[in-house]
C-alpha cells in the first residue's frame, strides 16, 4: 500500500498458506492498517509476470475483479523490471533474472538512461549460461549489474567466470517485490500508462504446464 511513492503498509506472504486464500485477507489487513477503504484507492499495480502460472494468475484475477468493481486504473508491472530497479551498482546495463525451473531462468536486460531503465530486446526464458551470453551481446561490451533473488542459478555456471573476471557480481535482493512493483506502478499511472480490467493480461513468457499438457492430450501426445 503506497501513497504517492511512500510505503504505508506491506504484508508478506511468508507462510505455507495457499496464495489464493491468503491474498484477499492480506489486502484487507493492509487497508485497515493504512486507515483506508478499497473505494478510496486511486489505482492498482500488479505483477504481470513472468513467474509461476498460478501466482501470476491469482494476482491478475484479483486485480481484474477490483478494477471492474471500483472502475479504477491498473498498471501492469514486469516482475523482472521490479528486480532490475533495485540494482545499486550503477553499471551501464542491468541484467535481471529469476529461476524458472526446468534448468532455465526468466531474464531481461536493461540499459540505464536519464529517465530510468529501458529494456533491450524481449523478456526471455532461457538456460542460465545462454542468458549470460545473451546479456553480454545486448550490452555490447558494456559493464553489467546482475540482479536477482536467485543468484546461485547463474553464479554456478562456468560461463559466469568470464563476467566475474570483469569484476561483475550478482546483487542478491529480497524476494519481496511489492514495494518496487508499487513504485513502478505509481509512476506508470502518473504518466498515463495504464490498462483496464478487460485489457489486463499476463506475460508468462512461455506457455503454462496446464496448456502444454492440454495441447498434448488433445493431439494424442
Amino acid at each position: 500500500m503506497l501513497r504517492n511513492e511512500s510505503v504505508l503498509q506491506v504484508v508478506v506472504h511468508d507462510s505455507g498458506e495457499d496464495y489464493s486464500s491468503w491474498l484477499l485477507p492480506a489486502a484487507g489487513q493492509a487497508l485497515k492498517a493504512s486507515g483506508m477503504e478499497m473505494g478510496s484507492v486511486d489505482g492498482y499495480a500488479v505483477a504481470a509476470g513472468p513467474g509461476s502460472f498460478t501466482g501470476v494468475r491469482v494476482g491478475l484475477t484479483t486485480v481484474k475483479a477490483w478494477g471492474e468493481v471500483y472502475g479504477k486504473r491498473i498498471a501492469a508491472v514486469s516482475r523482472l523490471e521490479a528486480i532490475a530497479v533495485q540494482g545499486a551498482l550503477g553499471s551501464s546495463h542491468v541484467a535481471a533474472f529469476v529461476e524458472a525451473q526446468r534448468g532455465q531462468v526468466f531474464g531481461a536486460v536493461f540499459q540505464r538512461t536519464r529517465e530510468g531503465l529501458e529494456r533491450l530486446g524481449e523478456e526471455m526464458v532461457i538456460p542460465p549460461g545462454k542468458f549470460i551470453e545473451c546479456a553480454a551481446e545486448l550490452a555490447k561490451g558494456g559493464n553489467i549489474s546482475w540482479v536477482s533473488i536467485d543468484a546461485a542459478v547463474l553464479t554456478s555456471e562456468e560461463k559466469w567466470k568470464v563476467r566475474e573476471a570483469r569484476g561483475e557480481q550478482v546483487e542478491s535482493i529480497s524476494s519481496v517485490l511489492a514495494q518496487a512493483i508499487g513504485r513502478i506502478g505509481t509512476r506508470e499511472l502518473a504518466a498515463g500508462r495504464f490498462t483496464d480490467a478487460l485489457s489486463l493480461d499476463a506475460n508468462y513468457v512461455r506457455r503454462s504446464d496446464a496448456e502444454i499438457f492440454w495441447k498434448g492430450a488433445a493431439h494424442g501426445g
